[in-house]
C-alpha cells in the first residue's frame, strides 16, 4: 500500500475537525468540551460516544471504539486507509496526494481497466431488456426489478459486437488486460467469454467492478458458471460477492451468510437476507475469511444440500478450523439434500430462513457430527483412525489455549462412544453420596475461613483415625498413599503404625502427649465432628473413604491447573494426556 507523508495526513486533520466528519453520520449534541451522540458502532438508546476536538479523538464506551478522522471512515464505512485519505483530503479541499511514478501509471492502468469493465457492464444491461429469453430466465426466478437493478445484472448475446465497440475508446492491449474476451485462434478473432450468459458484476469493496461471473441460459453442453481469470487487479482468493453491500449490516449483526454461487447472494438479498456473501463456486481461503472476520466475527457456511455441496463443506471446515480464535469463529448449516438456499428462501421466505440459521453447529461440532455418522462404535481400528484424525485436526489450531479445550472436548467424546453403562451409573451413585455428605459440611468450612480446603480435609481425615481407628485399619492402604502437609503426616503415619501394631486397633497414648497441640486443632477445625454421630462402623469406613477421594480430587486439581498454565504457554501432548488422565481420575474417585 503507497504511504502518505506524515505532514499531509497532519494536514487534513488540522484541517478537519473530528466532530466535523464525525458529525455527518452520527447526530452530536455539545457538552462541556466535548460532542456526545448515540453509538455508531453498538445499538444502544444511552449515549456513550463522545467526540473531543482538542485532542482529535472519539471514543466508544459501550465498544472500545477509539481513533481519529481517518479509523471513523475506515470503520464506519468500511474501506481501507488509502481511500479514506482520498475522501478526507477532498472535503479538506486539498489536492489528492500525487505518489511515485509507478504508482501513478497503476493508478492509470487500474482507471482504464474499471471504465472497460463499466463500459462492458452498461453494454450487457441493455442487452438484458432487449433480451426474452434471459428476462424470462431471470422473471422465473423469482427476482425484482429492483434487485436486478442494484446489482447491475446484464446479458451478453451469442452473436455480440462488444469488442468493436470498446475498441473505438480502448487499445487493443488494454482490453485484452480484463480477461473478458479470448482469442479464437481458429477464426483469428477475439471472443467473447460470457457469451449467451446472464452476467454478475463483481465488485471489490469500494464497490468498483474488478471481475464479472456468468452463468448460462441456453446450453447444457457449457459449464452452467464462469469467472472472470485473474487479472492485476483481480485475485479470486481475495474477493467476496457482495461484500461491498453485505458489510453495511456489521452494526446490526456479528453474522454473514456465505453461499455457493450468485445467485443464491441475488435471491437472498432479494428476499431481504442482506448480509450473504458467496465465494463463487471456489474453496474458501484464509485471505478470504480472515477478510471476512474484519467485519463478521461469526460467519455461517450454508452451501447447497447436495452431496457435492456437503462434501465441500466438510472440506472447507477441515480448512479454516486452523484460523478460528477465542474472538473468530466460523458456523456450519446444513440444508436438507438436494435444496439449495435459493430453492428454500424462495419457498419458505426470509424469517424461515434466518429460524433454520438458528440451527447452525459451530465448526468443531460440525466437523464431529459430519465424521462420525459412518463410524463403527464396535470396529476397533476404525476408533482408532477416527481419534488420530480429530487429534490431527486440532493439533492445526493457531490458537494454542483454545486448541488444548477442543483437543479435550474431542477426547471426552471419545470416551462416550463405548460407554460402559453400568460402570458410570456406579460412579454416578458414588459421586451423589459423597456429595450429599460433603453438603452438611459447608457451613463448617465456611467458619474456617482461616485454613486450606486441603488442611481442613486432612484434619478430618485425622480426627476420624484418632475416633474410630477400628474402621480406619480397613482403610490403612489408602491413607498410607496420601501425601498430607507437615506436620500432620508425620501424625498419619504415627497414627497408622499404632494402628497396626495394636491387636486391639487403640492409640498409643504417647502420640496423643506429643502431639497434644496439634490433635486439639484438629478436634476444633474439621468437617466431620457433626456427622459421625449414631454411625455404625460401616458408615464411618465410607466416610473415611469419601474424604480420602475428598482429598485426592483436591491434589488431582492442583496438578491440573498447573498443567493447563504450562500447556497454555507451550503445547504438547504427553503433558496434555497427563491433563486427561487426572481429570478422568476426579471422575472415578
Amino acid at each position: 500500500m503507497m504511504k502518505y507523508p506524515k505532514e499531509y495526513l497532519e494536514e487534513i486533520k488540522t484541517r478537519l475537525k473530528v466532530s466535523q466528519v464525525v458529525g455527518k453520520y452520527v447526530q452530536l449534541k455539545k457538552r462541556g468540551k466535548e460532542f456526545v451522540g448515540l453509538s455508531p458502532f453498538k445499538n444502544e438508546k444511552t449515549p456513550s460516544f463522545t467526540v473531543n476536538d482538542e485532542k482529535g479523538f472519539y471514543h466508544c464506551f459501550s465498544s472500545s471504539e477509539h481513533g481519529n478522522i481517518f479509523d471513523f471512515i475506515m470503520k464506519t464505512q468500511s474501506i481501507g486507509f488509502g481511500e479514506a485519505v482520498k475522501r478526507l483530503a477532498a472535503e479538506a479541499g486539498m489536492q489528492q496526494y500525487r505518489f511515485s511514478t509507478f504508482d501513478q501509471k497503476k493508478e492509470k492502468r487500474f482507471q482504464l481497466y474499471k471504465n472497460i469493465l463499466n463500459d462492458y457492464k452498461q453494454f450487457a444491461s441493455e442487452n438484458l431488456i432487449k433480451n426474452k429469453s434471459a428476462l424470462e430466465y431471470l422473471e422465473n426466478r423469482d427476482l425484482t426489478k429492483k434487485t436486478l437493478e442494484e446489482f447491475k445484472i446484464g446479458f451478453i448475446p451469442d452473436k455480440t459486437s462488444s469488442y468493436e465497440k470498446l475498441l473505438k475508446n480502448y487499445s487493443e492491449e488494454e482490453i485484452n488486460q480484463t480477461g473478458i474476451f479470448y482469442k479464437n485462434e481458429r477464426l483469428k478473432k477475439y471472443v467473447d467469454r460470457f457469451n449467451s450468459r446472464i452476467i454478475f458484476p463483481v465488485n471489490n469493496l469500494t464497490g468498483d467492478t474488478i471481475a464479472f461471473g456468468g452463468r448460462i441460459i441456453n446450453s447444457a453442453k457449457l459449464a452452467k458458471y464462469i469467472n472472470s481469470p485473474e487479472t492485476e487487479f483481480y485475485k479470486k482468493g481475495k474477493i467476496l460477492f457482495n461484500l461491498d453491500k453485505a458489510r453495511t449490516s456489521k452494526f446490526k449483526t456479528d453474522e454473514v451468510v456465505i453461499v455457493e454461487g450468485y445467485m443464491d447472494v441475488i435471491s437472498l438479498y432479494d428476499k431481504g437476507v442482506k448480509n450473504v456473501i458467496s465465494n463463487s463456486g471456489t474453496a474458501i481461503t484464509e485471505n478470504q475469511i480472515q477478510l471476512l472476520w474484519k467485519f463478521f466475527s461469526k460467519p455461517i457456511v450454508c452451501l447447497d444440500g447436495d452431496e457435492s455441496g456437503q462434501q465441500a463443506t466438510l472440506r472447507i471446515a477441515e480448512k479454516l478450523i486452523s484460523l478460528i480464535s477465542d474472538k473468530n469463529k466460523i458456523f456450519f448449516s446444513v440444508l436438507d439434500n438436494g435444496v439449495d438456499p435459493d430453492d428454500f428462501v424462495k419457498k419458505n421466505g426470509q424469517k424461515a430462513f434466518e429460524e433454520f440459521l438458528q440451527k447452525k453447529e459451530i465448526i468443531q461440532d460440525f466437523i464431529w457430527n459430519k465424521k462420525i455418522q459412518n463410524l463403527d462404535s464396535n470396529d476397533p481400528f476404525m476408533i482408532s483412525r477416527f481419534e488420530k484424525e480429530m487429534r490431527n485436526l486440532t493439533y492445526t489450531i493457531k490458537d494454542e489455549t483454545l486448541k488444548k479445550h477442543i483437543l479435550e472436548s474431542f477426547l471426552k467424546r471419545m470416551q462416550l462412544l463405548t460407554p460402559n453403562q453400568q460402570l458410570k451409573k456406579n460412579y454416578s451413585f458414588k459421586k451423589n453420596q459423597r456429595t450429599q455428605l460433603l453438603d452438611e459440611t459447608k457451613k463448617i468450612h465456611r467458619q474456617r475461613d482461616n485454613i486450606s480446603k486441603e488442611q481442613l480435609t486432612e484434619f478430618s481425615i485425622l480426627y476420624l483415625v484418632l475416633n474410630f481407628p477400628t474402621a480406619a485399619r480397613e482403610k490403612v492402604d489408602e491413607l498410607s498413599k496420601l501425601n498430607f502437609s507437615q506436620p500432620s503426616e508425620q501424625l498419619k503415619n504415627e497414627l497408622i503404625n499404632s494402628i497396626i501394631d495394636s491387636k486391639d486397633c487403640e492409640i498409643h497414648k504417647d502420640i496423643f502427649i506429643k502431639n497434644e497441640i496439634l490433635i486439639s486443632e484438629i478436634n476444633n477445625k474439621n468437617m466431620v465432628k457433626n456427622l459421625v454421630q449414631k454411625k455404625n462402623i460401616s458408615e464411618i469406613e465410607e466416610l473415611i473413604q469419601d474424604f480420602i477421594s475428598e482429598f485426592n480430587n483436591i491434589n488431582y486439581l492442583k496438578k491440573i491447573d498447573d498443567l493447563e498454565k504450562n500447556l497454555i504457554k507451550n503445547f504438547d501432548e504427553s503433558s496434555f494426556s497427563e491433563l486427561i488422565k487426572l481429570k478422568n481420575q476426579i471422575n472415578r474417585d
